[in-house]
Order: C-alpha cells, then structure tokens, then sequence
C-alpha cells in the first residue's frame, strides 16, 4: 500500500518514509509512526508522519 490516503495511516504503524534530505536519492527510513502531520485526507506526494524516534517524512509504503 502506498502512503498517499490519511485514513490507511494510524499512530502504531509500521511504514516506509522518505526523509526530506532524502528525496533526491530515493533512500527509505522504516519505523513505527508516532504522529500523523498531514491534516488533509489525501497528499500525492504521501502523508508526512514523525516516526516514534523523532524523525519526519512522508509515507512511501505501509506494512500491515
């Protein structure tokens, strides 16, 4: 599943994100999301979250 709907991502998750040093390069940070950022119900480009170590990005892939 990609990361682009509000309402597939909750606190708990397990998810890919990309990171904004990241974007260029493509590299991908997993953790566990702690917040949601995105108040819309959509975002093309993925939902931003803070992963539970402080970390701050946008869904690429979610891991049920």
């Amino acid at each position: 599943m990609d990361g682009k709907s509000r309402k597939d991502i909750y606190p708990g998750l397990e998810v890919d994100i990309i990171l904004k040093k990241d974007q260029r390069s493509g590299n991908r940070t997993r953790g566990i999301v702690k917040r949601l950022l995105t108040s819309a119900a959509f975002h093309s480009r993925g939902i931003k979250v803070m992963l539970e170590d402080g970390q701050v990005g946008r869904v690429v892939e979610i891991f049920p």
